[in-house]
């Protein structure tokens, strides 16, 4: 007679409790979602109209965004044009100033080496006092006198050729180029020895006339009062 016992050799498989068929179908079928809740709706329609608001302030800053890198952008624009514009206009301007300031520099100078001699010139004319000519100085003075005016005669005719304003002319009628007065000087120092002797003597030759011309006038008045 065997000791070991096992169970399993009474128990009939036949009587083995199976699954009911209805207990198998509910346990295998699909559980399908529930409609959501009234609450539900309205917590999904403010989630959406925060996200719709939140959208519509990152549109308004992106177009802020853009209308301030457009002025930008044109401010850029503008700032290479008119630095380039006023580059070449200061630059311009710098050089024409440049050459103004110089000529009328140097004009100034001629100005007033003139004014110096004009009134030089003034000076001694206002000098000469006929009342003080006594017989022995007479033909001294004269000849003092003479000599003076015609000086004073070169220096303002010299003066009229350079300032057009001692001639009474308009600047409106007459504007002659700058260009012709500042070569003048150059022209005379072209010419040769010759022409130049010719013009000192054209410019000398009516001071040696009226001097001989006194010289025989008093002459003549001597010749009159030893007679």
């Amino acid at each position: 007679m065997s000791s070991d016992y096992d169970a399993a050799e009474f128990i009939d498989g036949d009587f083995e409790e199976r699954p009911s068929p209805h207990t198998a179908g509910a346990a295998g079928a699909v559980q399908l979602p529930r409609a959501p809740t009234r609450e539900e709706v309205d917590s999904r329609v403010a989630e959406t109209q925060q996200k719709l608001a939140e959208l519509r302030r990152a549109q308004e800053q992106l177009e802020r965004e853009r209308v301030a890198l457009e002025e930008t952008r044109r401010r850029q624009l503008e700032f290479q044009t008119s630095r380039q514009e006023m580059l070449q206009n200061l630059t311009r301007g710098v050089d024409l100033l440049h050459e103004a300031e110089f000529a009328a520099r140097r004009d100034a100078e001629q100005m007033s080496k003139s004014l110096v001699d004009l009134r030089d010139g003034l000076a001694k004319i206002q000098a000469i006092k006929e009342e003080t000519w006594t017989q022995e100085n007479f033909s001294v003075e004269l000849t003092r006198a003479l000599t003076a005016i015609e000086n004073a005669r070169m220096e303002w005719n010299t003066a009229r050729l350079k300032f057009e304003v001692l001639t009474g002319a308009s600047a409106e009628t007459h504007k002659a180029p700058l260009e012709a007065e500042r070569n003048q000087v150059p022209a005379l120092l072209d010419c040769g020895f010759g022409k130049l002797c010719k013009l000192g003597f054209a410019l000398s030759w009516p001071i040696a006339a009226v001097i001989l011309f006194g010289f025989g006038f008093l002459i003549l008045l001597g010749l009159q009062l030893r007679h």
